[in-house]
């Protein structure tokens, strides 16, 4: 394997593992508060025996500051139900068809597991997590619904979708503290009830209320490649080629897919989709930068661009470490602030975990590639070499015939990448009149 560029190193610690956690979680507790999160789960999450669980993490989450919009689905109730009473159950096109017989299962469903719902979060028994905590619920008819009506010749009879969510009511019960906890129900200006999807509630309230997240807890392990391994950021534009594609995706998870793909598209930046059955998912996807199950954005998750002025702190704190170790050469901020034109940042989610810069000499048709750094948790996945490919095509641009590096560890990572070792003399004057003798820097170059 080929080495990698220059990593940041972490300084030695001797604390536990707890103590790293909570001090490296420390920005995400800042960064939350007095946020607000819509949080969908299916009714199989409040059927669970493990249910009790992430009650408790949603109770940490509330205590944290966060402020919490609850959407529970009921399908596993409701199915349990229309089986007791010898109904049959009818779908078209992947929606139920809600007659009488199954509305007023769908309502006594509903009823049981918003109850059971509210009992958990009012449990304060000493000795547990929930010990000390009183969180009050708000729950109410605040999604107004229409009919699907006839489709393709069927009457979907009381299946409906959400009309609008009363955003002025929901934000009250927010500011008061309370958690707002959504059924899939919702209810007509005329008095009716219709069942709707959980997925289509928990979109509707999180454009509503102009969430800062959008998170489905599903049943399936999350979103997979072909491989079977977890796929961390979709864009939206991959969700609806994923939609489309030939392989039938399982209806819990496309349904969060669409309703992801279309809040995005109406303003919310974030939405995580996770598996529930995976132990603490919720809180390792808010409080750890790579989280636990796919995010999806409308804008790429990474972003390879030109540094700003406000990335200095960022860079200067990518760059120490290896200035400690001799690795690079050591720049003031000072420097760093008067060249920040010359760099270019890999930037995730708000973090810079990669950096490289370029020095242009123009009369000699050469160019340096310098500070190519990346922090040591993000080594891999090719992103040292999209550095070297933003630093290349700047380099062309400027009409630029050869780049040239310096290094003293990572001579092998350049030669496997078109690199070839030169002379000092092959460098422009104006370097080698820089040149650090006591650092004996290899000398590489490569031609565009």
């Amino acid at each position: 394997m080929a080495d990698e560029p220059p990593a940041t190193v972490r300084p030695a610690t001797d604390t536990d593992p707890f103590v790293d956690w909570m001090r490296q979680s420390t920005p995400y507790v800042h960064t939350h508060r007095g946020r607000t999160f819509v949080i969908a789960f299916g009714g199989e999450a409040v059927a669970a025996p493990d249910f009790p669980v992430l009650i408790h993490d949603l109770a940490l989450l509330h205590g944290l500051g966060i402020r919490l919009v609850l959407v529970h689905g009921a399908r596993p109730q409701i199915e349990q139900r229309l089986a007791r009473h010898g109904i049959e159950l009818r779908y078209v096109n992947g929606l139920r068809v809600t007659d009488d017989e199954a509305l007023a299962c769908v309502k006594e469903a509903a009823g049981v597991a918003r109850i059971e719902i509210e009992a958990l979060l009012s449990l304060g028994l000493a000795n547990s997590p929930m010990q000390g905590v009183r969180i009050p619920v708000a729950s109410g008819n605040f999604v107004t619904a229409r009919p699907l009506g006839v489709l393709d010749g069927v009457d979907y009879r009381y299946t409906g979708a959400v009309r609008r969510v009363d955003r002025q009511a929901l934000r009250q019960r927010l500011d008061s503290g309370a958690v707002a906890l959504l059924p899939p129900i919702g209810y007509s200006p005329t008095g009716e009830v219709f069942n709707l999807s959980a997925a289509d509630v928990a979109r509707s309230a999180a454009i509503a209320l102009e969430a800062d997240k959008l998170i489905f807890l599903t049943e399936e392990p999350g979103v997979t490649d072909a491989a079977g391994r977890l796929v961390p950021h979709l864009l939206v534009s991959e969700v609806d080629a994923r939609l489309a594609g030939p392989a039938p995706l399982p209806e819990d998870l496309a349904g969060a897919l669409r309703a992801a793909a279309e809040a995005c598209r109406r303003g919310i930046r974030r939405v995580h989709i996770l598996s529930r059955r995976q132990n603490g998912a919720l809180l390792r996807e808010l409080f750890t930068r790579d989280g636990s199950g796919t995010l999806i954005t409308a804008e790429p998750f990474e972003d390879l661009r030109a540094a700003r002025i406000d990335d200095v702190a960022g860079i200067l704190e990518l760059l120490h470490p290896l200035e400690a170790l001799g690795v690079l050469v050591r720049r003031s901020r000072e420097r760093l602030e008067t060249e920040i034109d010359r760099f270019s940042v890999l930037e995730r989610d708000g973090m810079i975990i990669g950096c490289a810069a370029l020095y242009p000499y123009p009369d000699d048709r050469m160019a340096e590639l310098a500070c190519l750094a990346m922090h040591e948790d993000y080594q891999r996945g090719g992103r040292g070499e999209k550095l070297l490919e933003r630093i290349e095509r700047q380099a062309r641009a400027l009409g630029i015939e050869r780049l040239f590096v310096l290094t003293t560890q990572t001579a092998h990572w350049f030669r496997e990448r078109g690199f070839e070792p030169a002379d000092l003399a092959d460098l422009p004057m104006a370097k080698q009149a820089l040149y650090n003798y006591q650092r004996r820097s290899q000398v590489y170059f490569k031609r565009l």
